[in-house]
């Protein structure tokens, strides 16, 4: 009975199935933000189709956002396949990245709204780069708890391939940390930084390498 309640505490698997639910919950947020337009005359709008494309600020913030967070889902379930225990802090850890990732539907209304108004897109990118900086440093956060000693890996996992994702984890922050740093100065540049991010750890992640199994 004790070691049966001592396993289910240190299982992922329920945690992960909380993330997904997490994940699942956010992404179909993003489409709440698309409104149907009003064909209204006398305002000016007399046409459907000049109504629709006039929503591609919405359409680009909803696109970027999916990407955003299938790509975070993708990698969670990716690097969850590499832990085999859990305890306190790291549920309460992945419990502080799961809050920013529900938060990510906010800072895209707001990017959707303002990307076109000159005097306010600078906020609205700020508010958007700094959500995914301090979404990626949470993840950066941890991982590094979860590997430390690898007291929550795999205890086979090459000692160099956790070393791979850990540099590649704390790069990812610090590109990050440019984009919000670049949006202070340049918001256009800083979100061009942001979208390639995302475009490019759409990359397939490397396949884990054991001890023993090097190649």
């Amino acid at each position: 009975m004790r070691n049966s309640r001592a396993l289910a505490e240190t299982d992922t698997q329920r945690l992960e199935a909380f993330s997904d639910g997490i994940f699942a919950i956010a992404i179909t947020l993003l489409i709440l933000e698309i409104k149907v337009p009003q064909v209204n005359p006398s305002e000016g709008t007399t046409s459907l189709a000049s109504g629709l494309f006039a929503l591609w600020p919405s359409y680009f913030a909803y696109i970027f956002s999916f990407i955003m967070i299938g790509v975070f889902w993708a990698n969670h379930h990716y690097v969850f396949n590499l832990y085999e225990r859990s305890n306190r802090i790291f549920k309460l850890i992945n419990l502080f990245f799961l809050m920013f990732i529900s938060f990510l539907p906010f800072p895209t209304a707001v990017l959707a709204r303002y990307i076109t108004d000159t005097q306010q897109r600078q906020t609205a990118i700020i508010l958007y780069a700094l959500t995914l900086f301090v979404t990626v440093l949470m993840w950066l956060f941890m991982w590094l708890y979860a590997s430390h000693n690898h007291q929550l890996l795999n205890k086979n996992l090459d000692d160099q391939f956790i070393a791979h994702l850990t540099r590649q984890y704390t790069g990812t922050s610090v590109l990050y940390f440019l984009a919000l740093v670049l949006s202070l100065w340049n918001s256009i540049a800083g979100l061009t930084l942001c979208v390639g991010l995302t475009l490019l750890y759409l990359l397939p992640q490397k396949k884990p390498v054991y001890r023993g199994n090097r190649i």
